[in-house]
């Protein structure tokens, strides 16, 4: 017999914040932020509050996404029959508690749309994948704590920091959206661990992207400019830029406005996640503009129609010209080297050219200018320096 109550599951879908009986003690919860739970409220047969009523309390049977209507009743009812019998649900009560695996697979569901892009979304769960689902997958998320935290992250806390530190993360994650569905109470124990200092300070090894040096610039453009290939005009432009390989490459013609001498790179496709306008040389221009002939979307074309080069080619280029140690990310520490010993740049001038972030976050609330025109000014004398044609000092 299917048991029955006020609310029905279009309501449960649709109601406004608040607190929504359904009859025996089950309520929906609907917080301001949307999200629902169901609470059942029950008298415990003999047991007193603290002032001598009876005992009643409420309890948590999950959020209304993951426990169905139908299934909330029997819970409630099943919690008023121990409580009618003077048991305390929340010591006898059989819970279905989902494994971290099912908790972090529907996270990684949920969070698809906010990812920046597939990749990472990817990463996000291959992460656990790894080193959580061997470990703690199959364990009812209410059971996991420090101990079971420490068996995944301490392995790898110092032999692949960054990836433990990414680890720690998601986990936390997993965790806190089990508590906010229900399923896990008290302090989420990645804190608790990070807050103890239960493992090791590891000092990070900074990566350095190995740069030429700025004076060997303008004889390498001059040998770029003589070789016809697209790989050798995005690298030309990429160095005239200061930009970032996917920065470069992804340049569609919209974003550019010749006129105005304006290349705009939307947020989605910055590191930083903010647009970023890049003032165009005329020697960034010259390289630019013969390839309109090929009416193409991209403004560097790879070997498929209307799709960019390969992030691989401008790399394969610098082997064929026989450029040791050099990495195509280097010629932004290059150019930032050159504005600050030769063109005796202003940091805030240099860092945003590279589309740095400069200053604390107060600093930068304050500074909302892109100081383009400094930068035009800083972009047109590292161009003539590159090219050969203006001063050999820079």
């Amino acid at each position: 017999m299917a048991l029955s109550g006020k609310l029905t599951k279009k309501l449960v879908e649709n109601l406004g914040a608040g607190r929504h009986g359904d009859g025996g003690g089950l309520y929906l919860v609907v917080d301001p932020s949307g999200a629902r739970r169901w609470i059942v409220r029950v008298v415990v047969k003999g047991q007193k509050n603290k002032k001598g009523a009876p005992l009643r309390t409420d309890f948590g049977l999950g959020g209304a996404d993951v426990v169905s209507l139908n299934q909330a009743r029997e819970r409630a009812l099943e919690y008023r029959r121990m409580a009618k019998q003077g048991l305390n649900p929340r010591f006898n009560a059989r819970k279905e508690v989902p494994t971290f695996e099912e908790v972090a697979q529907q996270v990684h569901i949920d969070r698809m749309p906010i990812w920046k892009n597939a990749k990472h979304g990817q990463q996000w769960i291959n992460t656990l994948r790894d080193y959580a689902f061997p470990k703690i997958g199959r364990m009812p998320i209410d059971a996991i704590d420090q101990p079971e935290v420490m068996m995944c992250l301490a392995p790898i806390w110092t032999g692949k920091h960054e990836t433990a530190k990414r680890l720690a993360q998601r986990i936390k994650t997993v965790l806190d959206v089990a508590r906010s569905k229900g399923f896990r109470s008290g302090e989420n124990p990645v804190t608790a661990i990070k807050d103890a200092q239960a493992l090791p300070k590891v000092k990070a090894k900074v990566k350095h992207h190995k740069a030429m040096s700025w004076n060997d610039v303008p004889q390498f453009y001059a040998d770029l400019k003589s070789r016809p290939s697209m790989a050798a005009k995005a690298l030309m432009f990429t160095c005239l830029t200061g930009s970032r390989t996917s920065e470069a490459l992804g340049l569609r013609w919209e974003e550019l406005d010749l006129e105005a001498r304006l290349w705009t790179c939307p947020a989605e496709r910055m590191k930083g996640g903010q647009e970023h306008r890049v003032p165009l040389t005329d020697e960034m221009l010259a390289t630019i503009e013969p390839l309109k002939a090929m009416n193409s979307e991209y403004v560097f074309e790879g070997q498929k129609r209307h799709k960019p080069l390969s992030n691989m080619a401008m790399l394969m280029l610098l082997r064929r010209m026989q450029v040791e140690g050099v990495t195509v990310h280097g010629f932004r520490s290059t150019f930032r080297d050159w504005a600050s010993e030769v063109a005796n740049a202003p940091r805030e001038v240099a860092e945003k050219s590279l589309a740095h972030q400069v200053g604390s976050n107060v600093e930068r609330a304050y500074a909302r200018s892109d100081l383009l025109d400094k930068r035009r000014v800083l972009m047109e004398r590292w161009s003539q320096f590159v090219s050969g044609t203006g001063d050999k000092n820079g």
